[in-house]
């Protein structure tokens, strides 16, 4: 990170003007926070990116509808249910949370965003719905981001959340942001809900591209499972009330900017694979040497998705083989005669075969918490950095009894 970026409290009510609750209106049987809201005191220019599941839940399409003039001031979350392939009532129950917060916060309807995230095929209950909206719209306040952060978990073991602070043109600049996920993490987005939110004035094409290269770079390089959700939701809000001159494409600022909401991302993103169902491994898989960015990430995605490889870390086995298998199962162009894999800074495999290794070594890196693996396909100098988790008993027991 740079030195002109530094860490602050309160992840998305850090900067000004923003207000967010989290309470508990008994969508959850255990009892646990199920329900967020987000205010920005000043209608802020807005923007969001969805799943790419052909299967999308109902707050998804009413978000993308309301998102049509690029501004919101609101957004509200449930966790617990999906609200997905419920039909016309479930997506009149998404527009019908809109008009709730409309009204609990004398806003336009328009200007509030939906998001869900839960078991799919449940209509939401949704007189605890709209008492929960009431009761949250009336706890808003500058602390609230934590609460808040905790009413979107699902099956996450802890709140994820961070916010930082910067300057541009002599004014401070805060940017917060919160995620929830662990499970049905996949690439383009995931089984995840995220949002960032800043005081910082900004054009809003120039809004739009950060955030986009922002998240191509962080939540679109993650992967747990493979599977891709029906409800991935991203959405940054950008109140302005930071007075800075405005970020656009002529405005040095803008790198700072960009800077910033990068760092953001990654670091909710890797909470999310830390937080990966039943892990006990951050991996780093590196690929370098491709002939193009998407070559790379294509070819570490199908390491990274590989149950093989996943199991093989979960038992600490160097089983190399299984990666070059992956490698070649990729859609990447690939010379295996042109391959070097190293664990670590170890080196398992030269110009496509296997070498001998320092066996305790490596013996010990895959006992850690944290393990690096670098792909070398020597084609070009284009990389790309995916991050995953091992494959583990856990996780099967979690999803065979999932239920929130």
């Amino acid at each position: 990170m740079s030195q002109d970026i530094s860490h602050v409290a309160g992840g998305v009510t850090a900067p000004k003007g923003f207000l967010a609750a989290g309470i508990s209106c008994g969508i959850k049987k255990s009892g646990n926070k199920d329900l967020a809201l987000v205010f920005s005191t000043a209608p802020a220019r807005a923007g969001a990116l969805f799943t790419t599941n052909k299967v999308k839940a109902a707050p998804v399409l009413v978000t993308k509808e309301h998102l049509k003039g690029g501004k919101a001031q609101a957004v509200v979350i449930n966790s617990g249910n999906a609200n997905c392939c419920t039909g016309k009532l479930g997506l009149a129950d998404a527009s019908e949370m809109a008009n709730l917060v409309g009204i609990a916060l004398n806003i336009s309807a328009n200007d509030v965003l939906v998001a869900s995230t839960g078991l799919i095929g449940i209509l939401l209950p949704m007189r605890k719905v709209e008492a929960g909206i009431s009761e949250a719209a009336v706890m808003l306040n500058s602390k609230g981001g934590s609460a808040a952060a905790k009413a979107i978990m699902t099956t996450d073991t802890f709140l994820k959340e961070t916010a930082v602070q910067f300057r541009i043109g002599g004014k401070t600049i805060k940017m917060g942001g919160m995620a929830k996920g662990s499970g049905m993490i996949a690439p383009n987005l995931a089984t995840m809900l995220s949002v960032v939110t800043t005081d910082a004035r900004v054009e809003a094409g120039a809004l739009l591209e950060a955030f986009k290269e922002a998240v191509n770079t962080s939540f679109n390089l993650i992967t747990v499972d493979g599977d891709m959700s029906t409800n991935d939701t991203v959405i940054i809000m950008a109140n302005g009330l930071a007075e800075n001159k405005e970020i656009n494409e002529d405005v040095l600022g803008r790198e700072v900017f960009s800077e910033a909401l990068k760092h953001v991302t990654k670091e909710l993103a890797e909470l999310i694979i830390r937080d990966g169902e039943g892990a006990t491994k951050f991996i780093t898989i590196e690929v370098k040497g491709a002939e193009s960015f998407s070559d790379a990430k294509e070819a570490a995605m199908t390491v990274a998705n590989s149950n093989l490889v996943k199991c093989a870390f979960f038992g600490g086995d160097p089983n190399w083989g299984r990666i070059m298998a992956a490698i070649g199962n990729s859609k990447v162009k690939v010379k295996p005669e042109n391959i070097d894999i190293y664990f670590g800074d170890e080196p398992m495999v030269m110009a496509g075969t296997g070498v001998v290794y320092c066996a305790q070594t490596v013996e010990e890196m895959l006992k850690s918490r944290e393990i690096k693996v670098t792909i070398d396909l020597n084609l070009g100098v284009e990389k790309a950095v995916v991050w995953t988790t091992d494959l583990t008993h856990d996780y099967v027991r979690l999803n065979a009894e999932y239920k929130t």
